[in-house]
């Protein structure tokens, strides 16, 4: 299993590099290239919301991204550091994300989107921050040592 793993201050700008090297990086893990504009936009929308969140709530933490490599699958998380709602950890998945009455406006925009793009994606959120984690199929051959 290879990860690659990256921080990055909220600030929009930083965004495209985390678009470029989650291109590059599930490229090298056996993506299909016809899914790579998928990947592309889907780690866009969901950076530009952590980055959306740090920043309205006032936070100086790193964005982080998680791209991960395993035998049939690649994953990226990407996680911020705002809490959640009380109560402990919660989990949405899919178009679930979309309805879930507790994410408004732009957050529920960006998610639509993110569910648009991609097939297994789950959101979880709770006191440590929030998470959105998808993941894409990859094909036998890879670049990754």
């Amino acid at each position: 299993m290879a990860t690659v793993e990256l921080r990055f201050s909220a600030q929009p700008e930083h965004v495209r590099t985390a678009r470029l090297v989650a291109a590059a990086v599930a490229r090298r893990a056996g993506v299909e290239e016809a899914v790579l504009d998928e990947v592309r936009l889907a780690v866009g929308e969901a950076c530009s919301r952590a980055v959306g969140l740090h920043r309205s709530n006032g936070l100086t933490a790193p964005v982080r991204v998680v791209l991960t490599e395993e035998e049939k699958v690649f994953s990226i998380e990407v996680g911020d550091e705002v809490p959640g709602p009380a109560g402990g950890p919660s989990a949405v998945s899919g178009i679930e994300a979309v309805l879930d009455p507790d994410i408004e406006g732009e957050d529920e925009m960006g998610l639509a989107v993110i569910s648009g793009l991609v097939d297994d994606v789950e959101v979880t959120s709770g006191e440590a921050g929030g998470t959105i984690r998808m993941s894409w199929p990859v094909s036998g051959v890879s670049a990754l040592p």
